[in-house]
């Protein structure tokens, strides 16, 4: 029978400035629910996705007595600047700077263990952090890094079209994205779509090649336990997506389990539907056992096993 988990009614939030190592500054929030912390919580967004998204489940959390960061990445919502046109803001940035800013200010907070709770590109992005090391647990939602290669076949060539033909295309044109006017997610720094729009299979072909043993010795260095959630109709983040994300963190213990939509009465669920409020009474009630117990709540669903790498 399981344990019941105590619920506080009364979360509260309030913005924080997060401090970038190159002077940028990011705009967030951090909720927080009455009594005793059980423990820091990171929720690092999707691509082209508001912060604000994440914000219901980021106050159910906290209502559970965690204390939960939400924010923007630069270039998106409220860490954007007067003008996009022609920023040259990238996935590495994301990840490099504006992550170790998100780890840096929860690192000062409260107590209990820091974990993180990433959606697409934000379960790949703390791997080349600095400070990534300080994570204990990490929950990853369709965790993948926009390589064609791994898309659903039966959606790859519409998906080729949109993001790899025509967002390159509108952003030389535009000198940023305009997603937001075409209802492709927010718009995005001309550096993230053309990372995301000539994305190669393996990650750190992105980086110079001086760096690129940097890159993968960070990733390597992440010691969380991580559990990536993979949902069987998500167009992007697919099981060879999942696999090849958590192959990069070779020194944490890894699985992966993939849930259906028919699992929560749906017909579909996809890539984003997972942090609508709609899930608070399943999927959302079914995390808190692996953010406060590190359980897994799936273990009939796990479909790939990955434990830590021996040091060389």
């Amino acid at each position: 029978m399981k344990r019941q988990i105590t619920h506080h009614e009364s979360p509260s939030f309030r913005p924080v400035m997060l401090q970038c190592d190159d002077g940028i500054t990011l705009q967030g929030h951090l909720w927080c629910g009455p009594g005793r912390s059980a423990g820091r919580i990171i929720i690092n967004p999707a691509t082209g996705v508001l912060a604000r998204y994440y914000h219901r489940y980021a106050g159910f959390l906290a209502g559970y007595g965690f204390e939960v960061l939400t924010y923007d990445y630069r270039g998106i919502g409220l860490s954007r600047p007067a003008s996009l046109r022609g920023s040259g803001y990238r996935w590495r940035d994301w990840g490099e700077r504006d992550f170790a800013a998100a780890l840096d200010f929860m690192a000062g907070q409260g107590g209990g263990p820091l974990m993180v709770v990433g959606h697409s590109i934000g379960g790949f992005l703390p791997g080349p952090a600095r400070g990534a090391e300080q994570i204990e647990r990490m929950l990853t939602v369709g965790a993948q890094y926009a390589w064609w290669g791994d898309y659903a076949p039966r959606h790859r060539l519409a998906l080729l079209f949109k993001w790899h033909l025509t967002m390159p295309v509108l952003t030389a044109l535009c000198g940023y994205f305009p997603g937001r006017r075409l209802g492709w997610l927010e718009d995005l720094p001309t550096g993230v779509a053309c990372e995301w729009a000539f994305r190669r299979a393996r990650f750190e072909w992105s980086h110079p090649a001086a760096e690129r043993r940097h890159v993968m010795r960070r990733m390597a260095n992440v010691r969380a336990d991580i559990l990536a959630v993979a949902v069987s109709d998500d167009e992007l983040g697919t099981l060879p997506a999942i696999r090849r994300t958590l192959g990069y963190y070779s020194g944490a213990d890894r699985s992966a389990a993939l849930l259906h939509p028919a699992d929560y009465g749906r017909q579909g669920i996809g890539h984003f539907n997972l942090f609508h409020s709609s899930h608070a009474d399943g999927f959302w009630r079914e995390t808190l056992d692996w953010l406060r117990e590190g359980r897994n709540p799936w273990p009939d669903r796990v479909t790939l096993r990955m434990p830590p790498l021996s040091d060389e």
